[in-house]
């Protein structure tokens, strides 16, 4: 079958077997999804964020969070009002592939995958850094980081695999023990806090004040601006959340509330860390700018070296949330572009019996350690993490603005189709977070410690593209996100 009109793609038949082989199971409810979301991106609470302090100083890191704030509340309305109207697991390449066509959603989901493949291996860099600061904490020694990455991948990919039901109680749980450590944190830090000592000690010329007192902005407005990306990591993955359309029990009544419900609790709590971790007496702005463990730092210097093990381990329920929940939408994303024939389908497979896409998650934790590889033996052990944090902002910025894109297109398509919640931002929310998307962008490609990163994505993206024309746009399938594509959002288009 082929579509009409200029796209050139055509349709694969199958039978009801090839939909039965990649059935997924509903369970998840409010609150699930809640924890899916907040849980995907809590682990840039605990590290990552930070760096932003090198390149904007105190001022330019909290100016540059509520910049990249007002971008996610944009996007995140502008997917509530989508999540519903078009409940499949596709999420950003379904509202571009109704908005855009067949290749305006590749490209997307291209852009989605990016993300969600590098974001994981990003997580997965600062538990092996975490882990590596206790075993030394505890005279136990340093162990070589590849293989904390291979062992943390190997734990997870199970949990993830055998059960969505699992998965979901795992996430609900260590999501809720993440938010109480920080919670704890907040407490802890308040009494320790000089703000003026310890969060204004970097001078304009990038130094370390001894006495702090320094400037709110060091690096002035350009600063700010360059801070952007690393001001990201406090909300990336947020947008995950209708990549479970397909496992949420109600998804037009749950989807629109969950992802709101996230954003409101990881605004509050990113205000907090960014206030209270550099504030802490002996940590400082300028030691945190290069800390690949900021919260561990900040514990340390509240209950001293001696509590260090066990608030270590504590500290790492964050990042293991979120490596968890980013496995769990990496898995869902390849999932949702193989059933439908953009990737091989074979990576679609959920089995009769687990119903769970284990052979995309696989298949995506091979390729997410294997850039961790490359990545490390390219730029080594110290600017592995900042490299890969680029590669999955990249990735983010260039799949919000298309789903910004598409919001805007599809309230202008497809006025018609039910829309359970409507984004109180309409289209000007969407054009601000094109907006500021573009400009994050644009600084990530202006700095040149990041360039080669941000050169391996776009090797990325041409090499997906060359697939999807040679092969790709010539195997497509019928999946619920092209027949609602291709009805144009009406219910009775149906062919299985």
């Amino acid at each position: 079958m082929e579509e009409q009109g200029s796209s050139g793609v055509s349709y694969e038949k199958v039978g009801d077997d090839y939909f039965k082989a990649r059935g997924l199971q509903r369970y998840a409810g409010i609150w699930s999804l809640w924890a899916l979301g907040v849980g995907a991106v809590i682990s840039g609470h605990f590290s990552g964020w930070n760096f932003g302090f090198g390149t904007g100083g105190w001022g330019g890191m909290l100016v540059a969070g509520g910049i990249i704030g007002v971008m996610y509340l944009g996007l995140v309305f502008s997917i509530a009002e989508m999540s519903p109207a078009l409940p499949h697991t596709g999420a950003a390449y379904s509202f571009a592939r109704s908005s855009m066509g067949p290749w305006g959603g590749f490209i997307t989901g291209l852009c989605e995958n990016v993300e969600y493949v590098v974001t994981p291996a990003v997580v997965c860099f600062f538990i092996s850094t975490y882990l590596n600061g206790i075993l030394e904490t505890a005279g136990v020694g340093h162990v070589w980081p590849p293989f904390l990455w291979i062992g943390t991948y190997i734990v997870f990919l199970f949990l993830n695999i055998f059960g969505v039901e699992l998965s979901f109680r795992v996430t609900l749980i260590i999501t809720i023990l993440s938010l109480a450590i920080l919670v704890v944190f907040w407490f802890s830090a308040i009494p320790h806090m000089d703000f003026n000592r310890w969060a204004l000690n970097i001078g304009p010329d990038g130094k370390e004040l001894p006495d702090g007192n320094g400037p709110l902005f060091p690096f002035g407005w350009e600063g700010v601006l360059k801070t952007l990306p690393f001001a990201v990591w406090l909300f990336l993955a947020i947008e995950q959340l209708p990549l479970a359309a397909e496992e949420s029990v109600d998804p037009k009544r749950d989807m629109p509330k969950g992802i709101i419900l996230g954003i409101c609790t990881l605004i509050v709590s990113a205000f907090m860390i960014v206030l209270l971790n550099p504030s802490v007496a002996g940590v400082g702005t300028f030691k945190l700018s290069t800390s690949g463990e900021p919260l561990l730092d900040g514990f340390r210097a509240i209950y001293g070296s001696s509590a260090v093990v066990l608030l270590g381990i504590i500290a790492l329920t964050g990042l293991i949330a979120s490596f968890h929940t980013i496995l769990y939408a990496m898995g869902r994303q390849v999932y949702s572009l193989s059933r439908a024939g953009y990737f091989p389908t074979a990576l679609s497979v959920t089995g009769h019996k687990l119903k769970t896409p284990y052979v995309a998650m696989i298949s995506g934790a091979i390729l997410g350690l294997a850039i961790m590889f490359i990545v490390f033996m390219t730029v080594g052990d110290e600017a592995i993490g900042t490299t890969l944090l680029n590669m999955a902002v990249f990735g983010a910025m260039c799949s919000y603005i298309l789903q910004a894109v598409s919001f805007i297109l599809l309230r202008v398509r497809m006025p018609h189709i039910e829309r359970p919640y409507r984004s109180p931002l309409g289209i000007p929310g969407a054009v601000l977070t094109i907006i500021i998307g573009s400009v994050t962008l644009y600084y990530q490609l202006g700095d040149s410690t990041y360039q080669q990163g941000i050169y391996w994505v776009l090797a990325w993206f041409a090499v997906g593209i060359l697939y999807f024309a040679v092969i790709g746009r010539h195997k497509l399938i019928l999946s619920p996100e092209e027949e609602f594509a291709l009805s144009k959002g009406q219910s009775e288009y149906k062919t299985h």
